[in-house]
């Protein structure tokens, strides 16, 4: 069995809370934590390890992507500073009927895993089309992937309709069965693109697949109040009213919640993505993250898609939520940084029902964590890494990445993808798609 020690400077756990350990070494042998030990035991302990010297590196989990559409990074800037309904039904709906693929798809989530392998995000929760190119594309990166199978109701040319959704999802579930980086969920879109019946059939068919769910809900106004005229509810209640609630569930923005909501949401054990970015850039509104967690919603962090944020950095997204719940309560205690750096790891991985094996470094874990070099010059004088991590450190200070114990990323430089292949597949379809938009 091959085994290595790291040896940071920092070593932040995240569980047990408010831990960070100086003087200590992580050992991994092959893909699990195997020891968290004081320097000088541990190479006492393991003679025949590989050393990893990280002298000025905070060592902590990798973060969790809780809600993304990775294969639209091919998209990145197609369609910016519009409302969503306008930029979903006028210009992305009509883009992915033109080009969405499983080349599209699976050359869109390599780029996309690329940027977010860089940027120290270790596992993603998706919700795409074309799931089986979501998934080889992961496994050939080295990349841990929640695949959200999307349904809906209408055609796309990837299905017809939601039967066909729903059976596209269940083939390509089957046929990577055992794959230890990969899980399934099913992703009924949103409340207004999926109807009644097909909700219940989701809903039977997780119960009897163990498969989790995975749907956007009250991302805008415009959605409740379009729920409130045809159903004569919010979403929320028709979804509980469905049984949606009852099943494992991550809702993917929720920015509009009133107080019985939220404690409707934690009683049922909901978990929420937010995505702050995203809600910012297309108005969608500021989320109640603040209130959600004082009720004990679990409330992991998101990136949504390139399309619409325009980067999946999730050490950005760390800075935002904890700024935007600090100006949003009036209150500078709201989400401190030990709390944001929770979110996009064990809440995140909580969500994901992984919770036993992701999300925070303790032996027997998964060995997916991320370094962090500190040294810069923004991030100096440091006095405390957790801050630094979410108020100051930038995406460019990653310097080393671990996925079930594989390096997929050292000093810099992409150790399980092409990346000149990877970026030259990403000019090609920019040349497709603009000769589109040219026509």
């Amino acid at each position: 069995m091959a085994t290595d020690i790291l040896f940071p400077r920092w070593l932040i756990p995240v569980v047990p809370r408010h831990t960070v350990l100086t003087e200590h070494a992580l050992v991994i042998t092959d893909e699990r934590i195997s020891a968290i030990l004081p320097r000088e035991q541990a190479i006492a302990a393991y003679p025949a390890a590989r050393h990893h010297e990280l002298p000025q590196h905070a060592l902590l989990p990798g973060l969790i992507n809780l809600h993304a559409h990775s294969a639209m990074t091919l998209l990145r800037g197609y369609a910016d500073d519009l409302p969503l309904m306008r930029w979903l039904q006028e210009h992305i709906w009509p883009a992915e009927g033109a080009h969405v693929s499983d080349d599209f798809v699976f050359d869109g989530t390599q780029l996309a895993i690329a940027e977010m392998i860089a940027g120290g995000t270790t596992s993603c929760n998706d919700m795409y089309f074309h799931h089986s190119a979501v998934a080889r594309a992961a496994l050939a990166s080295g990349f841990r992937m929640t695949i959200g199978c999307s349904i809906l109701e209408f055609p796309t040319p990837y299905a017809s309709n939601a039967d066909d959704y729903i059976g596209k999802a269940l083939k390509s579930q089957a046929e990577f069965t055992g794959e230890k980086l990969l899980q399934f969920t099913l992703a009924p879109h949103a409340p207004y693109t999926v109807s009644d019946a097909t909700f219940q059939r989701v809903i039977t068919l997780a119960d009897e697949l163990n498969l989790g769910i995975h749907c956007h809900i009250h991302e805008t106004l415009d959605e409740i109040n379009t729920s409130q005229k045809e159903y004569g509810v919010r979403p929320l209640e028709r979804l509980a009213g469905l049984g949606l609630l009852d099943s494992p569930l991550v809702a993917a923005h929720m920015v509009h919640t009133t107080d019985s909501e939220i404690a409707l949401l934690a009683k049922k054990g909901v978990h929420i993505a937010h995505n702050p970015a995203s809600n910012l850039k297309l108005a969608s509104g500021l989320a109640r993250i603040q209130a959600q967690l004082a009720a004990g919603v679990n409330v992991g962090i998101g990136t949504d898609g390139a399309a619409s944020n325009n980067k999946l950095d999730m050490l950005a997204e760390l800075r935002l939520a904890a700024l935007l719940a600090k100006g949003q309560s009036g209150d500078p205690e709201a989400i401190p940084a030990w709390q944001a750096l929770e979110m996009a790891t064990l809440n995140g991985a909580r969500a994901l029902q992984q919770e036993d094996r992701l999300g925070s470094l303790e032996v027997g874990k998964q060995a997916d964590l991320i370094a962090v070099d500190l040294s810069a010059v923004g991030t100096q004088p440091c006095y405390d890494p957790v801050s630094h991590l979410v108020y100051a450190a930038d995406r460019q200070q990653v310097s080393d990445v671990w996925i079930a114990g594989r390096a997929v990323y050292r000093h810099g430089q992409h150790q399980s993808l092409n990346l000149a292949q990877v970026q030259a597949k990403a000019r090609q379809w920019q040349s497709k798609i603009s000769a589109g938009i040219r026509a």
